[in-house]
C-alpha cells in the first residue's frame, strides 16, 4: 500500500486533473452555446453551431461526473461542505444545465423563429451562467467560505448566496466566462468553415485578449488578498480531522508557494502564454484551427492549476474560523479508501480516455450546412 502522505498529494493531483477535464471537454460546448447568437447568424448557421456539439456533449459530462465522484469519495469533508454550504449556488448552476439538454431537444422541433429565438437564448444563458458560477466558486475558495465545525465535527456555514458575488469573486466569474468563450470559440474555428469559422476565429481571438487582461488583474487583486497560512502544520500522515491544526490569514499568502516554490509559476505563465497563442494564432492569416484549440486547452490548464497551487495545501478555507479550514493533509478519506480508488482509477481512466479519442476520430471532420440540412436527425 502506497504511503497515505503520498496518496492524498496524488488525489490533490487527480483532482485538479478532473477540474481540467471538465473545464476542457465541456467547457467547449458551454463556450459554442456562449457564443451561439455571435457567430451564428441565420437559423441553419446556428443549427451548424449546435451540430458541433451535438454529438459530444452528453459524452463531455462524464467529466463533470468524474469530478464530483472523486470529490465524495477522496475529499468527503470538502464534498459536505461545498454542497451543503454553496446549496443554493448548486440549485442555479444546476437549472442553467438543465437548460442545455432541454434546448438541444426542442429547439427545432419546431419551425417558429420565435420557438427557435427562445430555446437560442435558453442555450445562450445555460453556456454564461455556467461558466460565471464555476468561476465565481473558485473565486470565493480562493476568498475562503465562512464555515466552523463544532467538536463533533458537525459543520455550520454562515453565508448566503448573494455573499458568493463579492467583487474579487465576480472578477474570478469574469476570467471563467472569457476563457470558457476562448475554448468555445477555438473549437468552433476547428469544426466550421465559410463565416461561420472567420466569426468564431475572431470571437475566439477577442476572448482570448480578454483571458489575458482578467487574469492577470485577478493576480494582482489576489496578492494583496489577505490568505491562509498553517501556523502549526498538521501530519501529512495523520488523521483526518481539520481541528488538529492552527491557520492564520495573512497579507500575501497566496503568493508564498511561488516565493519556496518558484517552478510553481509555470502554471500562471501557461495561463497567459496559452491564451496569448491562441489570440495569434486566429488572427494570423492562415487558419491554424487545431493549434489555437490545443493552446486554449492549455491555457484552461494553466489558469486552473494557478487556483491550486496557490492555495496549497488548503483545499478550502474557512473565513470564519480558520483552524477550520480544510487541507490536503487533513481532509481526505482513509489509506485505504484512496488505494481502492487509485486502483480503480489506473484501471478505468485509460478506457475512458481511449473510448474518448475514439469518438472523436469518428466525428473529425467540419460541420457544414449542407450536411446538417440533409440530415433528418439533425439538432
Amino acid at each position: 500500500m502506497l504511503d497515505y502522505a503520498v496518496l492524498r498529494l496524488l488525489w490533490w493531483a487527480v483532482l485538479g486533473v478532473l477540474l481540467i477535464g471538465v473545464a476542457v471537454m465541456d467547457g467547449f460546448d458551454m463556450g459554442a452555446a456562449m457564443l451561439l447568437p455571435v457567430v451564428g447568424r441565420s437559423d441553419i448557421e446556428r443549427r451548424v453551431v449546435l451540430n458541433t456539439v451535438g454529438p459530444v456533449w452528453e459524452g463531455n459530462q462524464v467529466w463533470l461526473i468524474l469530478g464530483g465522484g472523486a470529490v465524495f469519495a477522496a475529499w468527503p469533508s470538502l464534498y459536505a461542505v461545498a454542497f451543503s454550504g454553496f446549496y443554493l449556488a448548486m440549485l442555479l448552476l444546476l437549472a442553467v444545465l438543465i437548460l442545455r439538454p432541454v434546448g438541444f431537444a426542442f429547439r427545432s422541433r419546431l419551425p417558429s423563429p420565435r420557438w427557435r429565438a427562445i430555446w437560442d437564448t435558453g442555450l445562450f444563458t445555460s453556456g454564461l451562467v455556467s461558466a460565471l458560477v464555476f468561476g465565481v466558486a473558485f473565486g470565493n475558495v480562493m476568498l475562503g467560505a465562512p464555515f466552523r465545525f463544532d467538536d463533533s465535527m458537525r459543520m455550520t456555514y454562515a453565508g448566503g448566496l448573494l455573499e458568493l458575488f463579492s467583487p474579487f469573486a465576480v472578477l474570478c466569474g469574469l476570467v471563467s466566462v472569457a476563457m470558457i468563450a476562448m475554448h468555445g470559440g477555438a473549437y468552433l474555428a476547428a469544426k466550421t468553415a465559410g463565416e461561420i469559422k472567420g466569426r468564431a476565429r475572431q470571437a475566439s481571438a477577442i476572448a482570448a485578449l480578454a483571458v489575458v487582461v482578467l487574469f492577470i488583474a485577478a493576480g494582482i487583486w489576489a496578492a494583496q488578498l489577505n490568505g491562509y497560512a498553517l501556523a502549526s502544520a498538521p501530519a501529512h500522515d495523520g488523521p483526518s480531522n481539520p481541528l488538529l491544526k492552527t491557520v492564520v490569514r495573512a497579507p500575501g499568502a497566496l503568493m508564498s508557494n511561488y516565493r519556496t516554490m518558484p517552478w510553481m509559476l509555470l502554471a500562471p505563465s501557461l495561463g497567459v502564454v496559452g491564451a496569448l497563442a491562441v489570440a495569434a494564432l486566429s488572427f494570423a492569416r492562415r487558419s491554424h484551427a487545431g493549434l489555437a484549440f490545443v493552446a486554449s486547452a492549455l491555457a484552461i490548464a494553466g489558469i486552473i492549476a494557478t487556483a491550486g497551487v496557490s492555495l496549497f495545501p488548503f483545499l478550502l478555507p474557512s473565513s470564519l474560523d480558520p483552524d477550520a479550514s480544510l487541507t490536503v493533509w487533513d481532509s481526505s478519506s482513509s489509506q485505504l479508501t484512496l488505494m481502492i480508488m487509485t486502483g480503480v482509477t489506473v484501471v478505468f481512466l485509460p478506457i475512458i480516455l481511449a473510448y474518448t479519442a475514439w469518438v472523436y476520430r469518428v466525428l473529425r471532420g467540419p460541420v457544414t450546412a449542407e450536411s446538417v440540412a440533409s440530415d433528418q436527425h439533425a439538432y
